[in-house]
């Protein structure tokens, strides 16, 4: 896959934040950490991260807006295209010493997303998407959704929050219904990880609520270039700003949303 010179722009600052949080891993006992809410962090690993993000961007990009997780909204003069950016997905994971998380960015042109990169540095796992181009791993494998079509052989991601915040009585009842229907749940601690994966095939199927924009931006595409479906709850086409997805390939997308739907 030959990349784009906007693709390549997103690529490299997910690259040099990576090395950045790489550092910051391996001294993770020495790093500043506030809370933000329950189970809700924020390490100096993360602002170093996207500071490193928002300055490669802005170089290479510098009418862009800017929507992200650390910083808030940085207005722009385009109009048209916004950054959506998680420099640190799985921050919890992070300070556990546990290799699952993700540099995340993602372009908005308009109302859609048009292109995304999910990098795990400890992995070293580069994946990218761009609108109809595909999506893939390191460039050289394109990616495509399992192609199983029966939930008692899935493997499903989903996240489960902490007790307290909002929605948790009904994520429970979920897991309770989708539990005995499949072949496994798995909760990596990372959205974008699930989404990458879910788009090369590892997990089949996933749902989540209670989601921001920088946590469904980046993998919304890329589930999509790899062939799967993304909605809400409700069925309707996913989108990155109200909070909710449910996405594998058509079919099991379709029995999971319908087991998800009959949980009140």
């Amino acid at each position: 896959m030959a990349r784009s010179a906007l693709l390549t722009v997103m690529v490299n600052a997910a690259f040099k934040a990576g090395k950045s949080l790489s550092r910051d891993f391996n001294e993770v006992e020495n790093l500043q950490v506030s809370r933000k809410g329950p189970a809700d962090f924020v390490s100096k690993a993360d602002l170093r991260a996207e500071q490193i993000v928002y300055d490669e961007l802005r170089k290479a990009r510098p009418t862009y807006a800017f929507v992200m997780e650390e910083g808030g909204e940085v207005s722009g003069t385009d109009g048209q295209h916004t950054w959506i950016i998680d420099p640190l997905d799985g921050t919890t994971n992070f300070l556990h010493s546990i290799p699952l998380f993700a540099v995340a960015i993602a372009l908005q042109r308009g109302d859609e997303i048009v292109a995304s990169v999910i990098y795990n540095p400890v992995m070293d796992e580069l994946y990218t998407a761009e609108k109809g181009g595909g999506a893939w791993l390191a460039d050289r494998k394109r990616l495509r959704v399992a192609e199983r079509r029966h939930l008692s052989d899935a493997v499903v991601a989903t996240g489960i929050k902490t007790q307290g915040t909002s929605n948790d009585g009904l994520q429970l009842r979920q897991l309770n219904h989708v539990n005995p229907a499949v072949a496994g749940i798995r909760r990596s601690g990372s959205i974008s990880v699930d989404m990458a994966w879910l788009a090369s095939g590892r997990f089949d199927a996933l749902w989540e609520a209670g989601l921001k924009p920088w946590d469904v931006a980046p993998g919304l595409l890329m589930v999509k270039e790899a062939g799967g479906l993304v909605t809400d709850y409700a069925g309707q086409p996913g989108s990155v700003w109200n909070g909710q997805i449910v996405a594998g390939n058509e079919t099991l997308q379709g029995a999971l949303l319908k087991t998800l739907k009959s949980v009140q």
